[in-house]
């Protein structure tokens, strides 16, 4: 067989339902923790979907037995719609991973599965163990952190207020993510985009 450039390109890692729980996870948690509104948590986006007299409020009387997984779902489109808007401020967005935009079919393969998961009847803490770390009935800024730190330190560079971070797109979903996730800290009052680019 002859090789060309087509069949000798690193294949991407095969991506686990596992993986997707993992990325997923941190999603959540960062949506979460990034509304302001009644109880302001980090006040990236200004959603108060996740709280008791919010959105909570609304969801439970809308869709009782898949409020819980509603009320993160919602706070996760608007982390993703705030993370779009200031990724469409570089001239090549496209190129551009970030913890809300993870690459086209794991994007879609994430939102797949978070309907999964709400058709499950299975509450998110217990389904995404992970969540328990920082979603709980009080913020607790110093968990975030702490959730964030635990994934390793990385090295970035701060273009457009956003955090470039140096090196290559990892292949592998987890690795990816960590990185992405450990560069949120150090806490700032604005959502600080971090991101990985994508060779042209």
């Amino acid at each position: 067989m002859e090789l060309t450039a087509e069949n000798t390109k690193p294949r991407p890692a095969a991506v686990s339902v596992a993986d997707l729980d993992f990325a997923l996870t941190a999603q959540l948690v960062v949506a979460w923790a990034g509304e302001s509104g009644e109880e302001k948590r980090l006040g990236w986006w200004r959603t108060d979907l996740a709280s008791e007299f919010g959105g909570e409020d609304l969801f439970r009387r809308l869709l009782p037995n898949s409020w819980p997984w509603a009320t993160l779902q919602a706070v996760r489109e608007a982390a993703r719609r705030k993370d779009a808007e200031l990724r469409r401020k570089f001239p090549d967005p496209d190129h551009m991973v970030s913890l809300f935009a993870l690459g086209f079919e794991i994007d879609e393969r994430l939102d797949e599965r978070l309907l999964d998961h709400k058709r499950s009847g299975v509450e998110p803490v217990r389904a995404l163990p992970g969540l328990g770390a920082v979603v709980a009935p009080s913020w607790d800024a110093s968990a975030f952190v702490r959730w964030a730190e635990a994934f390793g330190a990385v090295k970035f560079e701060t273009e457009l207020d956003a955090r470039r971070i140096v090196g290559e797109v990892p292949a592998d979903l987890r690795e990816r993510v960590a990185k992405l996730a450990s560069a949120l800290v150090p806490v700032v009052p604005m959502y600080p985009l971090p991101y990985l680019r994508r060779p042209r």
